[in-house]
């Protein structure tokens, strides 16, 4: 029974989930009254005493005793069946567990009888394993039409050798899950089904490519519906998390807000690009007219039908803080469309995006006046689904 009981709690919350952050304390999904579960903050070993963090916020102080029992779980089981035992000097700051007792009625301490721990390390291996499949068999791009009667989406994918069309058949068997309004985490995406999705939203999927190479068998699906606008920095709160830009479209003043789980990446200035995109004769990939070369599907940024994947190629450039970004720079972000239009919960942003909203602008006809910088975002850039 005991066996049982930690399987359907950790089956229904995974003890990695991420949990909606706006709740408060009393409606935590992480504390309930024989467990909470978060990640922990500090350890005091003299005083037998843990405090953690839930998903949502919340604090916890874990009381420990001589008869806690200490369990560590790979991330992925389901049950303790192959669960080792620890102790607790063994658990460490950053670690996610589950401390199982009867919780105080104000939800703020629970002395626990078992203390269930997934080590920081061990979460990192398996994010970095799971985030390596999609890359590797993962397609990421914007839904332009959908077919109910034979379930099918169809996206487009820019690369630097045009737009390709492919075509996603979703079955039964296919796992579909949604980002929700303000949501900014991969893990934070709901379940949801083939009606949800609409024409303009972007979608990564994890699967096979056929042997036509425009059509893609998906195992799991995530989609949701984003906003990606491009802005000029004009403040930086840093304590805040707040970024001040005047948009690049319309010239409206927005708020982004950069949260802690956002993902902010700098573009390289134009002359680093070649080495970057890994540009040789005859085009990227150094193939005549662009085409990659023999065999290089499976490489990052490479794509069937020839060209260099734009969204690969962002989430391939390197990480920065929110005390890298200054004013003056021009920045995309996207976002969940949100209650208030005029702020942005940022789920990525790149910074020195200048330089790539040149390179994807439509160029000007002699005589023509140089679009609105603005013009270089278009439909086929989709970074705002992340990785795991």
């Amino acid at each position: 029974m005991r066996t049982f009981f930690f399987a359907a709690a950790i089956g229904l919350t995974t003890l990695l989930a991420s949990h909606t952050a706006s709740m408060a304390q009393g409606t935590d999904p992480s504390i309930t009254a024989k467990h909470a579960i978060g990640e922990v903050k500090t350890i005091d070993s003299a005083a037998k005493q843990l405090t953690i963090k839930t998903d949502a916020g919340s604090v916890v102080t874990v009381s420990l005793s001589d008869k806690t029992s200490y369990k560590r779980l790979a991330p992925g089981e389901q049950s303790l069946t192959n669960a080792t035992d620890v102790t607790l000097a063994d658990l460490g700051e950053g670690d996610r567990v589950m401390a199982r007792g009867t919780v105080s009625e104000d939800r703020t301490s629970v002395p626990a009888a078992m203390v269930i721990v997934m080590t920081k390390s061990d979460l990192a291996k398996k994010q970095e394993a799971e985030r390596a499949e999609w890359r590797r068999r993962g397609i990421l791009g914007v839904i332009t039409a959908l077919k109910p009667d034979t379930n099918e989406i169809t996206i487009s994918n820019r690369t630097m050798a045009g737009t390709q069309t492919i075509v996603i058949p979703v079955s039964e068997k296919t796992e579909i899950r949604r980002y929700a309004p303000d949501s900014i985490k991969f893990g934070d995406a709901k379940p949801s089904n083939f009606s949800e999705l609409k024409v303009g939203d972007q979608l990564r999927a994890l699967g096979d490519r056929t042997q036509d190479s425009l059509r893609f068998n998906p195992e799991k699906v995530v989609t949701g519906s984003f906003r990606t606008v491009g802005g000029v920095v004009t403040a930086i709160d840093a304590a805040t998390g707040e970024v001040k830009i005047n948009e690049l479209e319309k010239k409206t003043p927005l708020t982004i807000v950069v949260k802690q789980d956002a993902v902010l990446r700098k573009f390289p200035p134009a002359s680093e690009m070649g080495a970057m995109m890994g540009r040789g004769p005859g085009g990227p990939g150094g193939a005549p007219g662009g085409q990659p070369p023999q065999g290089a599907q499976g490489q990052p940024g490479r794509r069937p039908g020839g060209g260099f994947n734009i969204n690969d190629m962002l989430e391939r450039l390197p990480t920065i803080s929110i005390a890298d970004v200054k004013a003056g720079d021009t920045i995309i972000v996207s976002s969940t469309q949100g209650v208030d239009p005029t702020r942005l919960t940022a789920i990525s942003m790149v910074t020195g995006a200048d330089t790539l909203l040149a390179m994807l602008a439509p160029r000007p006809q002699p005589g023509q006046i140089a679009p609105n910088p603005a013009a270089g975002l278009g439909s086929g850039i989709s970074f705002g689904i992340g990785l795991p």
